[in-house]
């Protein structure tokens, strides 16, 4: 089984091709009409157009539908990447009628409504005037013919089954990613081309970690002591537990920097955000009698300090 690999561009609209059938990021599920902002928008709705997948061609060939999968990531894995294998059901060829529709044995005679030509001509009344629009049969589905149709796939010439793809998903993906894999859609009809697959991706949120684009963030508490005189504490990072040091004389609410131990850059493996983490100071709201006798010692002192310094 091949393993589907990419290399995601983090702004760019698709993922660069590795081999022959890669992944690609999809920024949309296809999109209707419109509203006409471009005068040529009207002409490619009326002629529908001979260049787009799932559109029929001249000839009768029709191209597969896209089909979509959506794939559940866990936090270190939308961070690192993983190959995962999936399986998914799409349309293929019917193995009865090799595709055709059509019943074994059986003859096709041409279609009465278009003549055999596969499509049917109406006029339409525009605000540009009159204009004659070349349709798809809807008799013969575009073939031109009409056939007794196939037991097994009933006419459509195409069955669905089960298949199984393994696919590489690239380091630093987040929720709503999407992955495109070249003909892994639904079989095309007559000869046309097979849809693509695209794989949607929702990322599981880490309770400890946040992101942020290519950052962490985590907040940790230090008492007021440790704030004051420093310390190393442990803190949780996608690579696991590390050492961080807390420098004397940190502020509530200071933020600390962990380079390079945030999420890696797509496309850009070597390249990564950082761990920002935030500092919260703990102050007691009880003391006891001896711990109450050495702040007031220490306040005494500072006092000291302080009148010192203003003489």
């Amino acid at each position: 089984m091949r393993t589907r690999s990419c290399q995601m561009m983090k702004n760019g609209p698709y993922m660069t091709n590795m081999g022959r059938q890669g992944l690609k990021v999809h920024r949309g599920f296809g999109g209707g009409m419109g509203d006409f902002s471009n005068p040529f928008d009207l002409f490619e709705s009326l002629f529908e157009g001979m260049d787009g997948r799932s559109r029929q061609s001249w000839d009768g060939a029709m191209n597969g539908e896209d089909e979509y999968y959506s794939l559940v990531l866990n936090f270190k894995e939308a961070v690192f990447g993983v190959e995962k294998e999936i399986e998914i059901r799409r349309l293929e060829k019917c193995g009865t009628c090799d595709g055709s529709g059509a019943k074994p044995g059986t003859k096709s005679s041409r279609c009465n409504t278009c003549g055999g030509q596969g499509r049917v001509v109406t006029q339409t009344r525009t605000p540009l005037g009159i204009f004659q629009q070349s349709m798809t049969c809807s008799s013969c589905n575009g073939t031109g013919e009409t056939r007794t149709p196939c037991s097994t796939c009933s006419g459509d010439g195409r069955v669905r089954k089960t298949k199984r793809i393994s696919l590489k998903v690239p380091a630093g993906v987040d929720s709503g990613s999407r992955l495109r894999v070249r003909n892994e859609g639904n079989s095309g009809k007559r000869g046309g081309s097979p849809g693509d697959l695209f794989v949607v991706l929702e990322v599981i949120p880490d309770p400890v970690l946040k992101r942020e684009d290519t950052n962490i963030l985590y907040s940790c508490k230090v008492s007021y002591i440790d704030a004051i005189l420093g310390t190393t504490i442990k803190v949780p990072t996608v690579d696991g537990m590390v050492d961080l040091k807390i420098p004397s004389g940190t502020q509530p609410g200071s933020t600390l920097v962990m380079a390079k131990k945030g999420v890696p850059l797509l496309n850009k493996k070597n390249m990564r955000g950082d761990q920002f983490v935030r500092v919260q100071v703990e102050i007691p709201k009880k003391l006891s009698s001896d711990e109450r006798k050495l702040i007031e010692e220490l306040s005494e002192l500072s006092k000291g300090k302080t009148a010192a310094g203003m003489r």
